[in-house]
């Protein structure tokens, strides 16, 4: 999908592009490749002069590969994006969340982003672009006001993994905590355990394409100053996914130890019939057969019944521990 955006007032305006020509007689001030055709690829790459990636997706950590300049004055920019399991857009909130890699071209004052899903990061700043004026000024602008839309992304995932956690805690704090409690409240922190971490490497990820724009010398002095705002905004982040991964490690601990309260009781509770045995067993060890008058010895029935106490002795304890839980 080909999104072209010109830039009116300070406004983004989307265009409608169905061919070549149509490319040619725009000059916009955005053009976003969203799993691009191999046709669209190439009107962006015969309209512009630019180099459009084949693969966005490598797993070259490098900051060179990822942050670099080309000789003819294109600035290739790598960076991760948020996509939260909670994204109500997308329809699947059973979906994991997931950072997806966009591949960012800036060259003669137009911005190329490529990327292959819809991002939230991207719909919300077309939606500010269309109705706050002056927010928009040039390509850099762009650059910006995506990022900050991310962080500002990533800090409301980080609200809503607070809030999941409150709940958890409240669940796990307030109710009787038996394994079926204990393994959904599991389940849960390590969801919102995977998200943080993925916040945390979206937000190291932005830091350091910021650090190098603004070592690229070409922002201006406003854009120098709201590139620094954004870096404090994440810096700001980082200090919150350490206290939601201390809260994290605390949670998991609590409900670590109930789950080994309840295994003691279940131990105690063999431990209490193993010396109630106890007795009769030293008894029965001592004597054994040593009497002359049994008079079970003379049962016709004996031999079924003792078989029939043994298999009774195995089915009944099994019975009571699948209805008591101890065997799931």
């Amino acid at each position: 999908m080909l999104n072209v955006f010109t830039l009116t007032n300070g406004r983004l305006f989307q265009e409608e592009i169905d061919s070549l020509q149509a490319l040619a007689d725009l000059h916009p001030v955005w053009v976003d490749l969203e799993s691009p055709s191999a046709e669209e690829k190439d009107w962006v790459r015969e309209r512009f002069g630019v180099s459009i990636p084949v693969d966005i997706v490598d797993d070259d950590i490098e900051e060179s590969a990822r942050f670099y300049e080309e000789d003819n004055g294109e600035l290739h920019i790598r960076s991760d994006f948020l996509i939260d399991a909670g994204d109500a857009s997308k329809g699947a909130a059973a979906e994991p969340a997931r950072n997806v890699r966009v591949a960012f071209i800036l060259f003669r004052n137009v911005l190329f982003t490529v990327h292959d899903e819809d991002l939230p990061v991207f719909r919300l700043l077309r939606l500010r672009a269309r109705r706050t004026p002056a927010l928009i000024q040039d390509a850099k602008d762009v650059l910006l006001k995506l990022y900050d839309a991310d962080a500002e992304f990533s800090a409301d995932a980080l609200e809503s993994i607070y809030d999941k956690l409150e709940a958890v805690s409240a669940r796990v704090l307030k109710d009787e905590v038996n394994d079926t409690v204990a393994a959904e409240a599991l389940a849960a922190i390590a969801r919102e355990e995977d998200l943080n971490g993925r916040i945390r490497r979206n937000m190291m990820d932005t830091r350091r394409a910021l650090s190098f724009m603004m070592r690229s010398r070409l922002l201006s002095a406003e854009q120098f100053e709201e590139a620094r705002q954004i870096l404090r905004d994440i810096d700001s982040l980082d200090s919150h996914t350490a206290f939601l991964f201390d809260k994290i490690n605390f949670l998991m601990d609590t409900i670590v130890g109930f789950i080994n309260i309840n295994q003691n009781k279940v131990i105690k509770i063999f431990s209490v019939v193993g010396v109630a045995m106890l007795p009769p067993t030293l008894i029965a060890s001592i004597y054994g057969m040593n009497f002359r008058f049994m008079p079970e010895l003379d049962w016709a029935a004996g031999y079924p019944l003792a078989l029939a106490l043994m298999v009774a002795s195995v089915a009944a304890p099994f019975i009571f521990f699948r209805r008591k839980g101890w065997l799931r």
